[in-house]
């Protein structure tokens, strides 16, 4: 992605564990972002439950259950939903 260029942020996939885990630091710290981030096993069972791409938002309870998900993103994000939804709870 051209964006990616631009923010310097072009790697070549990880070979393991580490390399992922090393890598997902730098993209945080170069792209600035403050939310907890979240590293999905090598596996990316994660991404195949929860359909993490494109990506959305999720919101989990207590007891693990989803009772929030977002459009695909970044244009389905709608922080008013999120928000009502985290009220809600």
């Amino acid at each position: 992605m051209q964006s990616n260029i631009k923010d310097k942020v072009v790697f070549a996939s990880p070979r393991n564990e580490d390399e992922r885990s090393s890598l997902a630091g730098t993209c945080v710290r170069k792209l600035g972002i403050e939310m907890p981030a979240v590293l999905d096993e090598f596996g990316n069972s994660t991404e195949s439950t929860y359909t993490a791409w494109p990506e959305r938002i999720y919101l989990i309870d207590r007891n693990g259950k989803v009772v929030y998900k977002s459009k695909p993103g970044p244009f389905g994000f709608k922080p008013d939903e999120l928000a009502a939804a985290l009220h809600k709870l």
